[in-house]
This record gives structure tokens, sequence and C-alpha cells, in this order.
């Protein structure tokens, strides 16, 4: 595919667009990338282009989310599109239409499973037939955990020769806020919800994203339990509602290499040990950051010395019926709402534009480019996977 730019960054005028535009400025500097910076302000990104030490040369482009037409020029001219301007139920479907008519590439940072099912019901067919490869949320929902599975299931697979039927996702650790935007898509996704009852059961379906496939019964994840694997208490994670769902979106699309009796749950460890331990997962399953009448707004941040004094520890255990198990274990070196999925996102992009084929549709990170993307995680973006016995 022969475009002019390789790729656009669209929101980098946003708090975490703007990072992402650092990152590629300080790390792809050879002249080997060929990307441009875009938004609704001229003014603003040239603003932006400046703070960050990007090239004077850096192409500016300005389109905004609601006018179809300006996005469809702005997707023509890339080979991929990489958004960040959420919450996408309300701002970003104008611009995946474009990317699906224009053949364009697309990597975003969607955790709105609400919108993210009704993408997969409008566009998988015209995405296939154009040769728009989509990949939704390519940030810390839901890299980490999505090819933190697809590792562990590797491991298994080469072990025993068979995948676990059981994995578990098992926040240990985790320093640093959730990003603005997506405490917007939190609350763009319960504004839905209230107004259409059917968007509940979108929320409630680990299957949601796997049409025309229902497969077993799943852990809920919603209560503090005592779980062997860790040796300690377990509490509800955030984050399960769309991680669950992508992983096992990632499985149908792959052909079920999970196998198609996959049960996976995520939750957080709590600290402490027996009634300490207790007490703190029952603390933890009453403080969901989603329920706040207010949260950091879309465009505010932590500081850089914040982002960079986060980090992120994430086990993932793969249980055999006869007992036996194996887990990966999943660290970030950065924040993971921003610091960590800036980088991610980025790396996505490369990734979809260097590394990988693939026909178009709607895709999720592991199931179109886990390998690849996990060895440019690890060499550039602070991530580890490390498989231990």
């Amino acid at each position: 595919m022969t475009r002019e730019f390789d790729l656009i960054v669209y929101g980098a005028t946003g708090f975490t667009g703007r990072l992402v535009a650092e990152y590629l400025a300080q790390r792809y500097t050879d002249g080997t990338l060929n990307w441009a910076m875009a938004g609704r302000s001229l003014t603003k990104l040239e603003a932006v282009r400046n703070e960050i030490g990007a090239p004077a040369a850096t192409p500016l482009l300005t389109a905004n989310a609601d006018d179809p037409a300006a996005l469809r020029a702005l997707t023509a001219r890339a080979k991929v599109v990489l958004t960040t301007v959420g919450p996408y139920q309300l701002h970003g479907n104008d611009l995946v239409a474009a990317c699906v008519a224009t053949g364009t590439g697309y990597v975003d940072l969607c955790g709105e499973p609400n919108w993210m099912h009704d993408v997969i019901d409008r566009h998988q067919t015209a995405a296939k037939a154009s040769g728009a490869r989509i990949v939704l949320s390519c940030g810390f929902d839901s890299i980490p955990f999505d090819l933190g599975v697809w590792t562990v299931q590797q491991a298994a697979i080469a072990k025993w020769g068979r995948p676990a039927p059981r994995v578990k996702g098992r926040v240990r650790k985790m320093q640093g806020t959730f990003s603005g935007g997506t405490f917007a898509s939190g609350k763009a996704t319960a504004a839905a919800a209230a107004k259409n009852p059917s968007v509940f059961k979108i929320l409630l379906d680990p299957f949601a994203l796997t049409p025309g496939f229902e497969g077993p019964d799943q852990p809920k994840g919603v209560m503090p339990e005592y779980d062997e694997a860790v040796g300690g208490w377990v509490a509800p994670f955030v984050m399960a509602v769309i991680n669950t769902k992508n992983v096992h979106r990632t499985n149908f699309l792959a052909g079920h290499p999970y196998g198609t009796d996959f049960r996976y749950d995520e939750m957080m460890v709590a600290p402490g040990l027996g009634d300490i331990g207790k007490a703190a997962a029952e603390a933890i399953a009453k403080m969901n950051p989603m329920n706040a009448d207010k949260g950091p707004a879309p465009g505010e941040g932590p500081s850089k010395e914040e982002r960079e004094a986060g980090f992120y520890e994430v086990d993932f255990i793969a249980e055999m019926p006869t007992g036996e198990s194996l887990t990966c274990t999943v660290t970030g070196d950065r924040d993971p709402g921003y610091g960590s999925t800036s980088k991610m996102i980025a790396e996505a992009a490369l990734c979809l534009i260097r590394d990988v084929d693939g026909e178009g549709g709607v895709w999720t990170p592991g199931a179109l480019m886990a390998e690849p993307l996990k060895a440019r995680l690890e060499a550039n973006a602070g991530l580890k996977f490390v498989v231990k016995a």
C-alpha cells in the first residue's frame, strides 16, 4: 500500500496523544518512519510539536472528529492511523468508518465493550473487503492481558502438548492512576447503559465480542475470595470486564488455540495475609474508581515523575486438570494509564506497519500480531514476559 505517511497520530494535542508523539519523536529519529501529527487545531499542534522537541518538519494535519469527509481525506494519506480521541463511542465512529472505507490500518485505546461490539457488527465485513485492519484496545486495555494469556498458553502447549483449559489473571502490583480517557469512557458506557438496557447484556456477557460462539460458563470475579493459586485473597479487578472479552475474542479469531472449553478471569491480589488480606480484598471490592463522581478529565494526567514512578505486575496462571500449573508474569516499567499505554499503542502501530500482514477485519492485538508485538514491547516499551513453572 503506497501512502504519503506510514502513520498519523490523531489526537496529538491531548494528554496521551502528546505522549505518543513525544515517544515517536524521541525513539524513531533515524528518518525511516514517515509520520504526522493530527488534531482539530493547527495552533495547538504547532505548540505541541515544539514542546515535545519533534522535528520542525513533522507534518501537521487538521480534521474534526465529526467531519466524515475530512477524516476520509486524512485516513487515505496513511498506512495506519493511531487515535487517542475518546470516548470512542462519542468521538470514534466516523474515524473508524473512514479507515474502513479507505482500507487504512487503525489502532486505538478503546475499553468500551458496547462500542467494540457495535464496531464488529457494523464493520467486520466491510473491513475484510477493503483490507482495513482495525485493531482495538492497544493500551493497558488490553495488551498486557491479551499477550500474557497468549504467552502462558504457548508455554502450556510446549510443555504439555495442549493448552490449559483454565487461566487466571492476577494483578499483583499496580502503581499509577487510570487515565482521564478511561474514566470518561467508563462514564460514557454507564450513560449508554442507562439509556439502552441491551448495553448491560453486552457488559455482562464474556463472549459479547465472539459473534456466533459462546463458550462455557466463566468465573464471575465479582466477589472477594481466597485463591490457592496465589496463596491469598483476591478482589474484583475493575478492567476485567474489558480484558476478558478481548482475551476470548483473540481465542475466537485465532481458531481457538486455547480450546473451546477455555475459562478465564481477572482479579487483583489483596495485600496482607489471613484476616488482613480478607479485609483488604473486601475494601478493594468496594472502591471501584469508575463509580466516583469526579475523576481526571480527558487531557489531564500525572507528571513525568509520577509516570516514571509507576509500574505494574500481573501473573497469568495456567492450570491443568492434573493439578500442574505454570505462570507468565508480565511487568511494565511505567504507570499503566499513561506512560506504559502511550508506548504500547505506538509500538502496536509500528508492528502493524512493519511486522505483520493479515487480512482486513476487526482484530485484537493478540490475534493479529502476538509474537512480533511482544518482541517489540520487550525491546522498546519496558514490558517483560517471564514464564516460570
